[in-house]
């Protein structure tokens, strides 16, 4: 059986940066939208011994992600007073007790290969890995059908031949905290698999 090498590609072409893996929703706003997006956007590739099998693109919605992403909305929709407000608890209450949620944005060579969404029955197998190696399996993984000018707005990543996804995964294992110093993402398949990894500073 020909090897296949799994090549692991940084954003930008240096490591990614460390991110603050907490539960606590930030005390303002931390950025402008794209620098945070890409801050918790990693990226990875698998090669086999003549073309490119998989290119993934993993945002991790954390609390920073979902404040600068409430805020975007709130701008866009020009939601001010009480109507922004209520914009801003509602993405806070949805990072303090909704699944954990990852946008997966996927290019395969295969485009049949391209089928997170088949659940048991794709060729892929996506989890998160906290700490302790412990692996969490997805509640679900749904293809994001808004348009593509949403998605490209919304993840700079998003590909000419990318399908994104949101992958949900349940709150069994506290992936976030005070003492939480890594959470990794695994996808694999008989091709081969990457990993991701987001760290705190």
């Amino acid at each position: 059986m020909r090897s296949l090498l799994l090549v692991a590609l940084l954003a930008c072409g240096s490591a990614p940066p460390r991110v603050p893996l907490v539960e606590s929703w930030p005390s303002q706003v931390p950025g402008d939208y794209k620098s945070v997006t890409w801050r918790w956007t990693r990226n990875a590739s698998l090669r086999g011994q003549y073309q490119q099998v998989l290119d993934l693109y993993a945002v991790f919605k954390s609390p920073e992600w979902r404040a600068v992403h409430a805020a975007k909305t709130a701008e866009i929709r020009q939601l001010v007073g009480p109507q922004r407000d209520e914009a801003f608890a509602a993405a806070r209450a949805a990072a303090a007790s909704d699944p954990y949620e990852v946008e997966l944005l996927v290019t395969t060579w295969d485009r049949k290969e391209n089928d997170l969404d088949r659940g048991k029955r794709s060729v892929w197998r996506v989890v998160l890995v906290d700490e302790q190696g412990h692996e969490i399996e997805p509640l679900e993984i749904v293809r994001d059908k808004r348009p593509t000018e949403t998605l490209r707005a919304e993840y700079p990543a998003f590909g000419d031949f990318a399908q994104a996804y949101i992958a949900r995964y349940p709150r069994t294992q506290a992936l976030l905290g005070p003492s939480v110093h890594a959470l990794r993402l695994r996808m694999s398949s008989p091709r081969g698999g990457v990993e991701l990894a987001w760290e705190s500073p």
